[in-house]
């Protein structure tokens, strides 16, 4: 069993596949291990499935940071998607609406963009694949 240390920093893992997105919520702890706190994923509405893979992973981002805002909140957060684009989100001015929008409401986060390769961004893309 883990209890989370509000001290230390968070990694939000997130990842979206045509139907769904996912989030999961880790902590690095002195051994270097990610302990997972949270893990949690939701089905994309027809017109959501629409969407651009970077709006995809940018809802997941916004909607697993909502999800856990009580728990990371003022805590320092490291989000990690294998969508390299998403990167960017936060570091210049989108050209969607949409993504604008979401960028503007990510701003009450300390968060930091980080891409992370597919073949390490495991249990994220499993939550995904699973419905």
């Amino acid at each position: 069993m883990y209890i989370i240390d509000p001290s230390k920093g968070f990694n939000l893992l997130v990842d979206a596949s045509s139907q769904t997105v996912a989030g999961v919520l880790t902590q690095t702890i002195d051994d270097g291990i990610e302990h997972p706190v949270a893990f949690f994923s939701w089905k994309l509405n027809k017109t959501q499935q629409n969407w651009a893979v970077v709006e995809k992973e940018a809802y997941a981002a916004l909607r697993s940071l909502q999800r856990v805002k009580q728990w990371v909140f003022m805590c320092k957060i490291c989000v990690y998607s294998d969508h390299n684009p998403l990167t960017y989100l936060t570091s210049s001015a989108p050209k969607s609406s949409k993504l604008l929008r979401w960028a503007l409401a990510l701003q009450e986060f300390d968060i930091t963009f980080k891409y992370r390769a597919g073949q390490n961004h495991v249990v994220p893309d499993v939550l995904t694949r699973m419905c």
